[in-house]
C-alpha cells in the first residue's frame, strides 16, 4: 500500500498554550475532562473529529456528539476526538500565529483527520463551520478540496435540509448517528487499505451508493422562471434519487453515553443525562424534532437504572436529567422516577425533566422529581395563547387543563411556574397572543387562591415561529420581524398594564429578526450558500448569541448574494407554498408521506386536531413502513431495584 500523505498531526498545544493567558476562558480549551480519551495515533486507520459548531460551554454537554465520541472510540483502530467553536479573540490570535483549528483532547489539527462531522441542532451555527473550515486550512467549498482534505460530514436535526450548505459540506447523514458512523468509518477504512483508489470521488461515490449518506454534489438542482425548483436530480449512475434516514431501534443495546464527559468550565447544563426514550408521536405541528424522529422508541425502566448507575459513578453528578422530546409520556415514567428517588434518596441526587406537558404532569411524579433535590420552578409550554391557536397546532390542551395542574402546583409549595409560548404560528391573529395574558393571570389568580399567598410568581417566555422542513406547517408562511415585535409589544402593554396581577409576571420573549435568518435557512435551497459565505467573510459568527448576532448583516449580504437569483428574503420566508412545489429536502427521505403532511396542514387550517398514534390506531404517516420499525414502547412490568444496586462493587 503507498505511503499515505497527510498534514501534519502533531500537538498544536506548544503554540496554543503562549496564546491562552490572553484570551478569555483559557480553560475552555486546554482538554482532560474526566471521561475524555485520547488514543493512540498512529495505532488507528480511521480518524474522527467531531463538532457542535458552538462555544464548549453549549457543545460539551450535547448529547449527540459525546455518544458518537463514545460510540467510535470503543472501536478498535478507530478515534475520535472534539472541537468545538473558538471565541473572536482566540480566533484572531490563532490567525495572527498560524495555529490552526486543533480538538481539545490531544490539540491535532482538524485538517489532518479523516472526517470532520459537525452535528447542527440549529441553522444558526453555520457560520461557525465556516469559520473552523478556514481556521483548519480546509478549502470552505467541497469542490476546491483534495484527496489529503478531511471529508467534511454533517449531521442533526438541522442536516434533514442541508442545501444551504450544499458547497460547503461533502455529505451528510441525517436521522440517528450510531450506526450510521460506524457504517461510515467501514468504507472509509476499506477505500484506505485499497490505496484510496478513484480519490475523492470514488470514497464519496461509495458512500453515496449505501442510500444512506447524502452527497450534494452529486445532484444537480434545475430551477423554474420563478425561482421555484423544477427537480432535483442525480449526476452520476448509481446515485439513489432518494436519501433515507437512520433509524436505532432497540435503546437497550445502546447505551450511550457510559462515561459521560464531565467539563472543565462551566456549561450550560450541569447534570449527568439519560435519553429515556427517542422519537414522539404527540403530532404537535410545528415540532420538527417531533416528526423526524418518529418512531417512539422507549429505554426499559430497568436499562435507564443502569445508564444512571454508571454514570453517576463515572461523573459524580448530583443531578440526573431524563431527555426526551415529552419525557412524562414514558409509559414507565411513575416507576422510574419513584424509583431513582428511592434509590439515590441517602446521596440527594436530584433529578428534572426537562419541560412537562400540563396533560402528563402530576403531583405524585412533581414530588418524586424533586424529593432528593432542590424545588425549582416548573415549567410547562401550551404553545399557544387561545383554544383555537392550539387546535391549529394540535397541541391538544385545554386553558382549564393548564389551570388545574398550576393549581395543583401551586398548593403543593411551588411558589414559580415558567409558561412557554410560540408567537407567529400560522392563522394567528392579535387576539389569539394577547389572550396569553389572559392566561398568565387566570394561573396568578389561582396560584393565589389556593396558596393563600401573594407571593406567586408566573413567567411567560415566547419565541418566534419558524417553519420547519418535514412538518405539516413547511408549507406555512412565516410572520414578518416587524409583525412579530409588534404583536409581542401588545401583549407586553396587556400585561404590565394590569395593576392586580400584571408585577407577578415576568415576561421574556426574543424579538423576530433571528427568527427570520433562521427561517431562511430552514427552508432554504443551495442558492444561500452564497449568502452564508457573504456573512462569514462579512465577519458573522456565533449568531446564534444575542450579542453577536447581526440582523443587518444577514440582510445586506443577503439582497447582493441574491439578487442575480431573483428571489429574495421574504421569498424564502414569509411566502406560503403550495402542494405542486418541489420543496428543497423533498428528496431527502424522513420516512415521512408528503401527501400525509398536506393532510395535517389542511387540518390544521380546519382547526381539526388528531389523537397520539401511540395510543389509537395508525394514521397512515408513512414512517413505520418506510423505515421498516416500529413503535416501541413498555410497559415491562419490571421495577428499578432498590439500594442493593447502588451499594453494589464496581466491576472488576
Amino acid at each position: 500500500m503507498p505511503a499515505e500523505a497527510s498534514p501534519a498531526a502533531e500537538s498544536v498545544f506548544p503554540q496554543l498554550e503562549a496564546l491562552l493567558p490572553h484570551v478569555q476562558k483559557p480553560i475552555q480549551y486546554v482538554g482532560g475532562e474526566l471521561n475524555s480519551t485520547v488514543k493512540d495515533w498512529e495505532s488507528c486507520d480511521v480518524r474522527w473529529a467531531l463538532m457542535y459548531p458552538d462555544a464548549y460551554e453549549v457543545g460539551l454537554p450535547n448529547q449527540g456528539v459525546m455518544i458518537l465520541y463514545e460510540v467510535l472510540n470503543e472501536q478498535q483502530g478507530v478515534l475520535a476526538e472534539r472541537t468545538y467553536s473558538v471565541w473572536p479573540d482566540l480566533e484572531e490570535l490563532m490567525r495572527e500565529h498560524s495555529v490552526p483549528q486543533f480538538t481539545v483532547d490531544s490539540h491535532r489539527p482538524v485538517g489532518a483527520f479523516d472526517v470532520f462531522g459537525l452535528s447542527f441542532s440549529t441553522e444558526l451555527g453555520y457560520t461557525n463551520m465556516l469559520t473552523a473550515l478556514d481556521l483548519a486550512g480546509i478549502p470552505l467549498e467541497s469542490a476546491d478540496r483534495g484527496i489529503d482534505d478531511p471529508i467534511v460530514l454533517a449531521g442533526g436535526h438541522a442536516a434533514f435540509n442541508p442545501e444551504p450548505i450544499a458547497d460547503f459540506i461533502d455529505c451528510a447523514v441525517i436521522g440517528d448517528g450510531e450506526q450510521a458512523v460506524l457504517e461510515v468509518t467501514a468504507i472509509i477504512r476499506a477505500w484506505k487499505a485499497e490505496g484510496r483508489p478513484g480519490g475523492r470521488e470514488e470514497l464519496l461515490l461509495r458512500l453515496s451508493k449505501t442510500g444512506g449518506v447524502y452527497v450534494p454534489g452529486f445532484y444537480d438542482v434545475e430551477y423554474l422562471p420563478d425561482g421555484r425548483i423544477a427537480r432535483v436530480v442525480p449526476n452520476r449512475s448509481g446515485v439513489p434519487w432518494r436519501v433515507s434516514k437512520h433509524t436505532v431501534m432497540d435503546l437497550d443495546e445502546w447505551p450511550y453515553p457510559k462515561q459521560p464527559l464531565v467539563p472543565l468550565a462551566e456549561t450550560v447544563h450541569e447534570r449527568m443525562s439519560v435519553e429515556i426514550f427517542r422519537g414522539c408521536t404527540r403530532g404537535c405541528r410545528f415540532c420538527q424534532a417531533g416528526m423526524i424522529t418518529r418512531p417512539v422508541r422507549e429505554r426499559s425502566i430497568t436499562g435507564i437504572g443502569e445508564m444512571v448507575d454508571k454514570g453517576l459513578k463515572a461523573t459524580g453528578f448530583e443531578e440526573v436529567g431524563l431527555l426526551s422530546l415529552s419525557s412524562a409520556d414514558h409509559t414507565e415514567i411513575a416507576d422510574v422516577a419513584k424509583g431513582l428517588a428511592d434509590r439515590y434518596e441517602e446521596d440527594k441526587i436530584g433529578l428534572s425533566l426537562p419541560s412537562t406537558r400540563v396533560d402528563a404532569f402530576n403531583i405524585d411524579l412533581a414530588n418524586e422529581l424533586t424529593r432528593n433535590g432542590r424545588r425549582s420552578g416548573l415549567t410547562f409550554a401550551p404553545e399557544g395563547g387561545s383554544e383555537r391557536i392550539r387546535k391549529v397546532i394540535n397541541k391538544m390542551v385545554s386553558e382549564d387543563d393548564l389551570i388545574r395542574t398550576v393549581a395543583t402546583a401551586y398548593g403543593n409549595g411551588w411558589r414559580q411556574v415558567k409558561l412557554y409560548f410560540m408567537c407567529g404560528l400560522p392563522t394567528e391573529t392579535d387576539d389569539d397572543v394577547l389572550q396569553i395574558a389572559d392566561m398568565a393571570t387566570r394561573v396568578i389568580a389561582k396560584g393565589r387562591e389556593v396558596s393563600g399567598s401573594g407571593d406567586i410568581r408566573c413567567t411567560v417566555s415566547i419565541g418566534g415561529f419558524v417553519p420547519k422542513p418535514h412538518t405539516p406547517f413547511q408549507w406555512a408562511p412565516q410572520l414578518s420581524a416587524e409583525e412579530t415585535d409588534a404583536r409581542l409589544q401588545k401583549l407586553r402593554d396587556k400585561i404590565r398594564g394590569d395593576k392586580k396581577y400584571g408585577r407577578s409576571i415576568g415576561f421574556r420573549y426574543h424579538d423576530g429578526k433571528p427568527g427570520i435568518v433562521e427561517g431562511l435557512l430552514s427552508r432554504g435551497d443551495r442558492r444561500l450558500g452564497a449568502v452564508i459565505r457573504a456573512v462569514y467573510e462579512d465577519g458573522g459568527r456565533f449568531d446564534g448569541w444575542r450579542e453577536h448576532f447581526s440582523y443587518d448583516r444577514w440582510m445586506a449580504c443577503a439582497d447582493k448574494a441574491l439578487e442575480p437569483t431573483g428571489v429574495d428574503v421574504d421569498w424564502y420566508t414569509t411566502r406560503e407554498r403550495g402542494y405542486e412545489e418541489v420543496l428543497p429536502w423533498d428528496h431527502l427521505d424522513s420516512g415521512l408521506d408528503k401527501e400525509w403532511l398536506w393532510e395535517d396542514w389542511q387540518d390544521a387550517l380546519d382547526e381539526t386536531e388528531v389523537d397520539d398514534c401511540r395510543w389509537t390506531p395508525c394514521f397512515d404517516c408513512g414512517v413505520c413502513p418506510a423505515m421498516d420499525t416500529e413503535i416501541q414502547v413498555g410497559p415491562t412490568g419490571k421495577k428499578l431495584l432498590p439500594l442493593s444496586v447502588k451499594n453494589s462493587a464496581p466491576a472488576g
